[in-house]
């Protein structure tokens, strides 16, 4: 194998090669066993990051990076040298930086480390006039295993309380020895401790020792002891010795000030009331007399800075006495909480443009108040505005649209009116919303909603995110229609009928699981699935009526699953595989769900190869593009979504994606449609039927595409411009609906698609 890479890399750079010098081609490592090892691969995949140096980078035998670099070194290299050196060189690795007796070392060691004692290595050199790899030949034997584990006995109270953690141990008789196990053990029990008032204990205070001097020579005695130097401080629990608040700290602030309010133990110091010590008190999970414990304080921390109202939140822990008669210490706990700006006004200029042709400005301004009544109360209000114009040409010409809106917020960091004892990691949060909006299209209609909300957000742990609103309101009236939308609803069932569900009161739940909080995880996942009914309760309430307050309300039941799977490597590589899907039911009072609720595919954040909301539902598509007709989106109560994307780094900010996806809606359920309509209706309806039913060949009716984007990301705020082209367009004939992404189709053969964030 290294001979052939020999030959391979010898292409284009062994003219640069300096006199004297071997370039380096790398090194392989070749096990052999007298008998089965467990985990050989596992144990070879570490063996080989011991491999130093790395040798430089190939592509196909070829080693480009060298080779630039090698060009750049010219008299006159020239700028496309000096260019491509800059972006991709790499400096030269030669054989002469290769220290094999010291991998050898490495390697040695490494093994000891996992319990395979005097194993042999042999390193061998493979080379040619230019170019030379070492092959390292490792013998590895029957590696040993722990016999027993035990601590040492001693007469100090330390020693009983490592001894009660030794239940939760992962040292097991029989389990290969492997020192690694041995750093997470002591780190485990100092974790331990820790939350049982060892405030100054370490885990290098802790030592193992190993007795071979068994009859079976391959098992191994281990005993944990304390080391004799391990101060005297770090050996004793302590106790909480009191507790101080600092509702309003300042960095700048000296503490001088004589108002405090004492509640259940715990002083709370402000010159004037900023934050109300009854409410900020719950957040505290530790109380005077109780032992230290690193998880009460971290979750304590996490509790007070989830209030929305502090900027950072620093607890400190100071010894007291270390030298009291039970042979305990004592400490005192400061909190010092220093707030954000308690009033603020943001305002944001937007440029929008859609993949449907609308395109305008928009503005939107939000004032806040973190601490509405000194308990942490987020008061908000957020107004916005925007108008846009249709661009394309045609019968489309001159269409626009004028939104606005208005909303109103008020999170309270608590349950309402519930106790949040029960929540540990993180409070939950009450959230009451309030607003109103007015879309305006020219030509068609205008379009009012109003809407509420009540319900509850929290935290369980850091992965793991609830959403529950118990109550959710939400009326939408339809005015000002023109004679071209009546005909537009008269020659739709489905929409005319979507609209005229005014009323939608019910209840919605939101589960997530996000790992991408870890930056640590190579390989996280994302799920989010949430559950949405209505009409439920009014059906109760109303009996046999089908109207609240003179409305006729809407009743389904809806639910959908969005999952991630993420893979990264190298820098800022990443491949996304997602998964959606999202099913409504209508019943009771309703034949199809309401507008808002129903499923799109299509546009930015969806299939990016077809017009934003313009796929399906099956394999229907409008005959009249150019009419108004188009402004409207095609819909269905049944959404699958597939989506594989590839991102990059270019340079600096500048990021790239490759990216495939495919999608559809569909319909599950069909209405009847009365006597008396129309010759034209009845006909649309039944080809909506006929082409939008979901069914067994549903594989062959995804919109499927291609394309690639470019993506400014400066901390998080990404701007995002992908060009997409359909592989497989669901509306056309059958045997035609197969295309040559960015060369067959037409004018809609290419989507260019402006985003802000990204699409998953």
């Amino acid at each position: 194998m290294i001979s052939l890479a020999l030959v391979l890399g010898s292409c284009g750079v062994q003219k640069f090669i300096p006199e004297g010098e071997v370039l380096y081609t790398g090194a392989e490592i070749h096990t052999s066993t007298k008998k089965d090892v467990k985990n050989l691969k596992k144990i070879k995949a570490e063996l080989n990051t011991l491999l130093r140096p790395e040798p430089n980078s190939q592509i196909l035998g070829m080693r480009l990076g060298l080779y630039y670099h090698y060009k750049s070194q010219k008299k006159n290299p020239g700028f496309l040298n000096k260019w491509l050196n800059k972006k991709f060189g790499e400096e030269p690795v030669y054989f002469s930086e290769v220290d094999q007796e010291r991998v050898e070392k490495l390697i040695l060691n490494r093994l000891d480390n996992n319990g395979f004692f005097y194993s042999k290595v042999v390193s061998k050199i493979d080379s040619t006039q230019k170019f030379a790899g070492v092959a390292y030949e490792v013998d590895i034997i029957r590696p040993y295993e722990i016999g027993t584990y035990q601590i040492e006995k001693d007469t100090l109270p330390i020693y009983k309380a490592i001894q009660e953690t030794l239940t939760k141990t992962a040292l097991k008789p029989g389990d290969r020895f492997d020192l690694s196990l041995m750093k997470f053990e002591r780190e485990r029990i100092d974790n331990d401790l820790k939350q049982r008032g060892y405030y100054n204990f370490n885990p290098d205070f802790l030592i193992f020792e190993a007795d071979t001097n068994r009859y079976d020579t391959k098992k191994i005695d281990l005993f944990l002891r304390l080391k004799k130097q391990t101060p005297p401080k770090s050996i004793i629990p302590y106790t909480i010795d009191s507790i101080t608040v600092y509702p309003n700290y300042t960095v700048e602030d000296t503490i001088v000030s004589n108002e405090r309010i004492i509640i259940e133990d715990i002083g709370f110091v402000q010159d004037e009331e900023f934050f109300d010590p009854r409410q900020l008190k719950p957040y505290i999970l530790f109380k005077k007399g109780q032992k230290y414990n690193a998880r009460t304080a971290r979750l304590t921390s996490n509790r007070l800075s989830s209030i929305g109202s502090y900027k950072y939140v620093n607890i400190q822990f100071t010894e007291k006495d270390t030298t009291t008669k039970d042979g305990a210490g004592s400490l005192y706990a400061d909190i010092y909480l220093s707030p954000l700006t308690k009033r603020s006004i943001r305002a944001e200029l937007q440029a929008v443009t859609k993949s449907n042709g609308l395109a305008g400005p928009g503005i939107s301004a939000t004032y806040s108040n973190r601490n509405l009544f000194q308990s942490g109360e987020t008061f908000s209000i957020t107004g916005d505005f925007s108008y846009a114009t249709q661009l394309s040409g045609g019968n489309n010409s001159g269409l626009s649209s004028i939104a606005g809106g208005l909303k109103t917020d008020l999170v309270i960091p608590r349950l309402v009116p519930f106790s949040t004892s029960m929540f540990k990691y993180a409070v939950p949060k009450t959230k009451i919303s309030l607003g109103g909006d007015i879309l305006k299209r020219s030509q068609l209609y205008t379009l009012t909603s109003f809407n509420t909300s009540f319900g509850y957000t929290w935290n369980a742990n850091k992965y793991v995110y609830h959403e529950l609103n118990p109550i959710s309101i939400n009326y939408v009236n339809l005015a000002d229609t023109t004679e071209e939308f009546e005909t537009i609803l008269d020659n739709n069932p489905f929409l005319q009928l979507s609209f005229e569900q005014q009323f939608i009161a019910g209840l919605n739940y939101t589960f997530t699981y996000n790992e991408l909080v870890d930056n640590k995880k190579t390989f996280p996942i994302y799920v989010s699935t949430s559950f949405d009914i209505s009409g439920n309760t009014l059906g109760l309430l109303s009996g046999n009526r089908k109207t609240v307050f003179g409305l006729e309300y809407a009743q389904y039941a809806k639910a959908d699953i969005d999952f991630r799977y993420y893979m990264k490597w190298g820098q800022e590589q990443t491949v996304i595989s997602r998964i959606y899907a999202g099913w409504g039911i209508p019943y009771g009072n309703s034949t199809t769900l309401p507008f808002v609720k129903q499923f799109f595919s299509g546009g930015p954040y969806s299939v990016r190869a077809f017009k934003i909301r313009s796929l399906g539902p099956g394999t229907f598509k409008s005959d009249d593009d150019s009419s108004s007709s188009s402004f409207f989106d095609q819909s269905g109560n049944l959404a699958l979504e597939a989506n594989l994307e590839y991102r990059f780094p270019i340079w600096s900010y500048l990021k790239g994606a490759i990216f495939a996806d495919a999608g559809n809606v569909w319909l599950t359920n069909s209405i009847e449609i009365d006597e008396d309509e129309s010759t034209e209706s009845r006909e649309l309806y039944q080809e909506l039927m006929d082409k939008g039913t979901f069914g067994s060949n549903w594989a062959r009716e995804l919109g499927v595409g291609v394309g690639f984007g470019l993506r400014v990301d400066i901390q998080s705020f990404v701007i995002r411009l992908d060009l997409a082209s359909p592989v497989r367009v669901p509306y056309l004939p059958e045997g035609e609906r197969s295309r040559t992404p960015f060369f067959d189709g037409g004018s809609d053969n290419l989507i260019l698609n402006f985003a802000i964030g990204y699409p998953f």
